[in-house]
């Protein structure tokens, strides 16, 4: 049926270079009628490159797009929008202080003509921000909120154009975006990773709402690493590798192993294979832990919880509940306000890193680039981070290049860290293999505890199956694992026990099992534990 409908978005022989990087290699993709395309790849497989392109973001060294079956030139996101062609980006681009009118508005005024034709370009003074606010004073606001109410029913999307976005929750912020690019009269939607920061009740919700817009002629380009996700919501699927188009599917034709198989290029081990937990004394030991986030309000409000020796404790939550100050305390990066923190029965409560490090911490931190590496130090110096002022890596102040070499070689194999070179600049690695080094590096020592925050962000399957491997290794030699995430499939995979955390607050936890997806979903959203069955 798919096959019977218009061609309304055409990319032929898209290629794109960046230095040393061959991004797009002649890709070719189209979009129809009112159907969900999903594209599927590795970290660096193109993806975001062709996106880019898409929407003006990058312009092609070579080949053509075409709208409707004209060719254009997309040449800035105004032309894109000009096109048709909408996106909703991971991070929304919204003004949390701004009523949801006056987010939708903000640089819209340049497309209000509607079927008038575009308004003339004007100097950068005269453009913007500012302007936005200005042209919002004029604007009839009664009128714009019809609007919104209009397209808002028309869609299903139910949005209160007059709510303040910071108040709304995070599946409704998305709405929101979605109605900033209907607005605009897209009728081309590109969604990259939308669920990343949804609840599986939010992310369902979504689904709905995309098959709505689809009933209603509205076409959607949808990018997400979620395979079983894929398999839901998609009429057809592309896959990227390397560059370049690989294949194509539909959700009849394959399953979640055919679609990692030729994300990779090889057999993927999707399910995570592990025995029952053997626990064993306390490790870790939190107590009424209370802790400001960077504006000075509680983040983190009397959280207690323990981490036993042999077993993994799963955070879960939709990201901004807290989980980031919570990992940043417990490791010491950041300060917390009120409470105790006990590691192997030191008390490390607003210690610095280094002397939690030497009791036998080990961080795979959420942002790898800032927290984890030095991304203009080398991989051998960043493997020794932790150690580079003991030997056999420093005798005397000095440091030992045999030894940093001969360590490097050797963890660089072990964790099958795919570089060129020990002396390469971590910052020139992919994202999977820049996470590689920290496993390599915190997990090759002696170790206590691990804190894993995010472990798997921004991977691809491949690299997900190896850290995921790793951390049911930790377990299994008899250390504490602290497992902070906001994929519910990854804590659900990986937890012996799951602490829900909700507005900085934990607000059960429970034997994995216990509670179902679905129970475990409405507890991240804040539904009272007497509400989903569980009684504590």
């Amino acid at each position: 049926m798919s096959a019977e409908k218009r061609i309304v978005l055409q990319a032929k022989g898209i290629t794109k270079r960046f230095p040393g990087v061959l991004a797009n290699n002649k890709v070719n993709f189209d979009l129809r009628e009112g159907e969900i395309h999903v594209l599927l790849g590795e970290n660096g497989a193109g993806k975001s490159t062709l996106m880019n392109i898409l929407y003006g973001l990058y312009q092609q060294d070579e080949g053509e797009i075409f709208i409707d079956g004209q060719p254009v030139r997309i040449q800035d996101p105004t032309d894109a929008i000009h096109h048709g062609v909408g996106m909703v980006h991971q991070h929304f681009m919204l003004v949390p202080v701004f009523t949801v009118a006056e987010n939708i508005m903000l640089g819209a005024e340049r497309l209000h003509q509607g079927s008038q034709g575009r308004e003339p370009e004007r100097p950068w003074w005269k453009r913007g921000f500012f302007n936005g606010l200005q042209n919002l004073e004029r604007l009839e606001r009664k009128q714009v909120s019809a609007r919104i109410r209009a397209i808002s029913r028309q869609y299903g999307l139910e949005v209160d154009p007059d709510a303040i976005v910071g108040d709304l929750p995070v599946g409704v912020q998305q709405r929101v975006e979605i109605l900033k690019a209907l607005y605009r009269q897209a009728n081309i939607l590109i969604l990259d990773e939308p669920t990343a920061v949804l609840t599986p009740q939010e992310a369902e919700d979504l689904f709905r709402i995309m098959r709505d817009l689809t009933a209603r002629g509205v076409s959607i380009i949808f990018i997400t690493h979620k395979l079983k996700e894929v398999l839901a919501v998609a009429d057809r699927i592309t896959v990227m590798r390397a560059g370049e188009v690989v294949g194509h599917t539909t959700p009849q034709e394959s399953d979640e192993q055919q679609l990692a198989a030729m994300m990779v290029g090889r057999e993927v081990i999707l399910q995570v294979e592990k025995a029952d937990a053997n626990p064993g004394e306390v490790v870790l030991e939190v107590n009424d832990l209370r802790v400001n986030d960077s504006r000075d309000l509680p983040a983190v409000d009397g959280v207690s919880f323990s981490v036993r020796a042999g077993e993994v404790l799963g955070v879960a939550g939709v990201q901004g509940n807290g989980q980031t100050e919570l990992a940043e305390a417990v490791t010491g990066l950041r300060k917390a306000v009120g409470g105790a923190i006990r590691l192997a029965g030191h008390d490390i409560l607003n210690k610095p890193p280094r002397p939690i490090t030497e009791i036998g911490m080990a961080h795979i931190p959420e942002d790898r680039q800032r927290h984890g590496l030095v991304l203009s130090y080398t991989v051998a110096d960043n493997l020794i981070l932790c150690d580079y002022y003991k030997p056999p890596f420093s005798q005397r102040g000095v440091l030992q290049n045999q030894a940093i070499d001969e360590n490097a070689r050797r963890l660089i194999e072990s964790y099958d860290v795919r570089t060129p070179s020990p002396y390469v600049p971590a910052g020139k690695l992919s994202g999977g293999n820049q996470q590689k080094v920290i496993v390599a590096r915190e997990l090759s020592r002696n170790i206590k505890l691990l804190v894993a925050s995010q472990p798997t962000r921004g991977l691809d399957v491949g690299s997900i199956e190896y850290i995921h491997k790793e951390i049911i290794a930790m377990r299994d030699r008899g250390i504490a694992v602290l497992l902070i995430s906001a994929e519910l499939d990854e804590i659900l995979a990986l937890s012996d026990r799951i602490a829900v955390m909700y507005r900085g607050q934990i607000v059960a936890v429970v034997n994995n099992g216990q509670l179902t997806r679905e129970q475990l979903g409405l507890l991240m959203a804040g539904s009272p534990p007497a509400e989903v069955g569980l009684s504590l």
